[in-house]
């Protein structure tokens, strides 16, 4: 359990000492754990909950401190996976004829889509969607229950060590306070022929993206569009198979699938992957070719599978990285709030901010056909622009975020002199921070470059 908390902020071991005490319980249940994150697992501290709402037990009155070590009454590594896993979402069962019912509205509804016009698909989904907003947990509009997990464990990490502040290596390049990509996911004919002109539009701020694209049946994907593409610096993914809804539906149909899907991303010369409509099953994933993934939501309120991984960085779903979502869509806010301004996104990013986490957007080109749609994308551009130009966010492509992550995985600090040095790949770009305790809540510092020491 210890492991967690070293590859999340890559600190000296000796500062990582976690032991899971007391008999957790037989099933799981949420719990709280400090005044932020809610918790799903096992617990020797209780009640749990069945539900991630109303006055939840606090495992942190449990928390016991020794010499050496912190005690706590759950497995750290246990609940942050099921959070990260979505295993809190997946655990609640429905009924068998929910499913069934679910199934058969599911089937019909992406056999005519492809027949929809928007105006059709708006009202059927806002009536799906019914009730989002009174779902708890995760807590909309962004869900940063592992930040706050791991910010919890980093003030007991201090109380243990007796030490003022516990160094490690900083979460992006050159000491960069957040992090944000854009992404475009390509769905129609009308999309892919926008495309150019989108390419247009970023490079007029200086932005590039990524762009993930559908193999088969949607629209032809000839040599010379995914030429272009590449040519003007942007990036290609894959982006399901034929976009219909039933990727994960069936085992052998998924293996199937992905054998082709993964063909098609070597053709392209694709290291990233998106399921069509964010559907997504983390434990067949070990059946990918890609380096990292992009389907799983920090909050998953306006998708049609619910859940969310509860955290606003990257992580590893075993050889993947998974790059979460965590803003919301061009399609819901356009279509399902009928909104065209950047008053939720503004929201969103601040809150991803003051985690230092990762801004993912999805903007579709197929969405923003209309002069309106368009100027709000602008406006986006330019607040992204202006944030990178006031030295807030460090703003790439999902690529470098891969690279980056993975080298920072591979990172490590060692005493240098009267401070620490960073080694690893990469680690020319790596900042050290120091985490400390201030009024009862973990603040960071980050060292300029000529004060990191790195080999």
């Amino acid at each position: 359990m210890n492991q967690t908390f070293f590859d999340y902020y890559r600190c000296p071991e000796k500062f990582a000492d976690f032991l899971s005490v007391g008999k957790p319980a037989e099933g799981a249940g949420f719990f709280r754990f400090g005044p932020e994150a809610v918790c799903y697992g096992r617990s020797s501290h209780g009640p749990l909950s069945g539900e991630p709402a109303g006055n939840l037990s606090d495992a942190f009155d449990a928390v016991t401190i020794g010499q050496s070590f912190a005690g706590l009454p759950f497995d750290l590594t246990e609940v942050v996976e099921n959070l990260r896993r979505e295993q809190y979402f997946r655990d609640q069962k429905p009924s068998l004829r929910r499913k069934w019912t679910e199934r058969i509205l599911r089937n019909s509804y992406y056999l005519v889509r492809p027949f929809l016009p928007v105006r059709v698909r708006r009202y059927a989904q806002r009536a799906r969607l019914r009730g989002w907003d009174r779902i708890p947990f995760p807590r909309w509009p962004v869900d940063h229950a592992v930040d706050s997990l791991m910010e919890t464990c980093m003030r007991l990490a201090l109380q243990v060590n007796g030490v003022k502040e516990i160094p490690f290596v900083w979460f992006w390049p050159e000491g960069a306070p957040s992090c944000a990509v854009m992404t475009h996911d390509v769905e129609t004919t009308a999309g892919r022929d926008f495309c150019s002109t989108l390419m247009n539009i970023n490079d007029s701020y200086g932005i590039k993206s990524s762009f993930q694209v559908v193999p088969e049946k949607r629209y032809q994907v000839p040599p010379q569009y995914l030429e272009s593409l590449r040519r003007r610096g942007f990036e290609i993914n894959v982006q399901d198979l034929n976009h219909d809804g039933h990727l994960y539906r069936e085992r052998e149909e998924f293996l199937r699938r992905v054998e082709k899907i993964n063909r098609y991303g070597r053709a392209y010369g694709a290291k990233g992957f998106r399921a069509g409509v964010l559907y997504r099953r983390i434990d067949w994933y070990d059946s990918f070719d890609f380096e990292y993934d992009m389907s799983v939501p920090s909050v998953a309120h306006l998708d049609p599978q619910r859940g969310g991984c509860c955290t606003v960085m990257p992580f590893f779903i075993g050889k993947i990285l998974e790059i979460p979502v965590t803003t919301t869509q061009d399609y819901s806010l356009f279509h399902i709030f009928g909104e065209y301004s950047l008053e939720l996104w503004e929201k969103q990013v601040s809150l991803i901010m003051s985690k230092y986490g990762l801004i993912n957007f999805i903007v579709h080109p197929d969405y923003l056909l209309s002069r309106r749609a368009q100027a709000t994308y602008r406006e986006l551009l330019s607040y992204l622009d202006r944030l990178r130009s006031e030295g807030k966010i460090w703003l790439v492509l999902p690529g470098e975020v891969n690279t980056w992550w993975r080298n920072r995985s591979q990172m490590k600090l060692v005493p240098h002199k009267e401070s620490w040095r960073i080694e690893g790949p990469g680690s020319e770009r790596a900042r050290l921070a120091f985490a400390r305790l201030e009024e009862e809540r973990i603040v960071y510092r980050v060292e300029p470059s000529s004060k990191a020491a790195s080999a």
